[in-house]
């Protein structure tokens, strides 16, 4: 080696760090591939994707492919220094090269190149593969043999090599994708999407029209009224009923109704029996995605929820479910915020039997939604008694004043957010 020009030495060490690099980085860069993103690139036929693949079945050979070139081009690197360094300066070279070699592999060699991969692995794993893959091939038999002295070693452990644990993702796991996809993922999309998970964890009746707001048409009505009620409501579908809301007949779609209205003055109450449809009856416990299929599967849009004792307790629309998941779609402005109304001094008169996911969705707030569905419950819940028209309580950092208690229950209430006060004044 005496004989051969410090050039040239010099030329082959920046050749063995550039290997050491190559090795480091593709190292990091295979392991930090999305793996979802490469088997999309796969199923796109992209080659890099196919070779990354493929070497990522089989970790342990393709670690110990990388493990051996790495350490072996380091050796030979750490040799040729010292022998560099004692020419140089003669016998103190074999102190002086390690100190010096140590530094330049693990900035140039080791932390460079591997942060480089662990931000852009793509750029790394992909052409490193059309390497690494012949390589491993040529290599194969001492590779094979490395691998059955690690993997003996880890079964004396008690680690079974071939078993690898590749669980698909939780619901929670994918709520951070998405939340995490940035400008891939438009904002109303993430929404949509979280939304979908989120029915498996909302009932019918966290959404459901209560049951005393339900309307209706009583057959045991004067004929005039039920036909005023027919000709103004607003309404696609109507309850039909006689006498009250629990002796349901069916349901009435109002493009049926034209046919018995023909002649008024002949009208008689019973013949909307004859064009009502049998009432689909939801327990009250069904998650919303369960009941999204039903509607889809039975070809329904209404449904009327019942309690485990059979008694109706509201009723439910596929109409209802699909703005869990989109947001408020209707163009019915009379039915939109008619039970909240803002206040000039930015604080909202709400009434009490406003569903709290509405309050929530439509000013983007949030109150707790636990185990009460109503801004009454809410109210109830938090005081344990039936408070009187004046009483104030403060929930999280929103500010309730009672207006009107009717019937044991809040009629009214003037909520602010953001306010600072007591946490109850009675």
């Amino acid at each position: 080696m005496e004989d051969i020009p410090l050039s040239v030495l010099f030329s082959a060490l920046a050749l063995l760090i550039l290997l050491s690099a190559f090795f480091s980085s593709s190292e990091t860069g295979m392991m930090a591939m999305n793996r979802y993103r490469l088997r999309h690139l796969v199923k796109d036929k992209h080659r890099g994707a196919i070779l990354v693949n493929a070497l990522l079945e089989r970790p342990d050979r393709l670690i110990g492919l990388i493990l051996l070139g790495n350490n072996l081009v380091n050796i030979v690197a750490a040799s040729l220094a010292t022998a560099i360094a004692i020419r140089l300066i003669g016998e103190l070279g074999y102190a002086i090269a390690p100190l010096l070699l140590t530094p330049i592999i693990l900035i140039f060699a080791e932390t460079a190149p591997k942060t480089y991969a662990a931000i852009r692995p793509e750029k790394i794993a992909f052409p490193a593969s059309y390497v690494l893959t012949p390589l491993l091939k040529a290599c194969y038999p001492i590779v094979y043999l490395i691998n059955k002295l690690s993997n003996g070693l880890m079964l004396v452990l008690g680690i079974n090599p071939e078993e690898r644990e590749d669980a698909p993702l939780t619901r929670e796991e994918f709520r951070t994708v998405v939340r995490e996809a940035g400008t891939m993922i438009p904002k109303r999309h993430q929404r949509m999407l979280l939304s979908i998970l989120d029915l498996e964890n909302e009932t019918v009746a966290d959404i459901m029209v209560p049951r005393n707001e339900l309307v209706g048409i009583d057959l045991n009505d004067p004929p005039g009224d039920i036909i005023d009620q027919l000709t103004h409501f607003q309404h696609t579908r109507l309850i039909v009923y006689r006498d009250n809301i629990d002796n349901i007949i069916g349901m009435l779609h109002v493009r049926r109704v034209p046919r018995v209205l023909i002649n008024r003055n002949e009208f008689n109450p019973d013949d909307l029996v004859n064009i009502t449809t049998e009432p689909y009856y939801v327990p009250e416990s069904t998650p919303l995605h369960t009941q999204l299929i039903n509607f889809q599967r039975l070809k329904r849009r209404t449904g009327l929820v019942v309690d485990e004792y059979g008694v109706i307790q509201g009723l439910v629309t596929l109409e209802d479910i699909l703005e869990e998941i989109v947001g408020e779609y209707t163009t019915d402005m009379q039915a939109f915020n008619q039970d909240i109304h803002p206040q000039q001094d930015g604080s909202y008169i709400i009434d009490g039997s406003t569903n709290l996911r509405e309050i929530n969705r439509q000013l983007r707030w949030q109150l707790p939604t636990g185990s009460t569905r109503t801004l009454n419950g809410l109210i109830l819940d938090q005081l344990e008694s039936i408070p009187e028209a004046g009483t104030s309580l403060r929930i999280g950092n929103y500010m309730i004043e009672i207006t009107q208690v009717t019937d044991n229950a809040v009629k009214t209430a003037r909520v602010i957010r953001g306010k600072k006060g007591p946490a109850r004044q009675d």
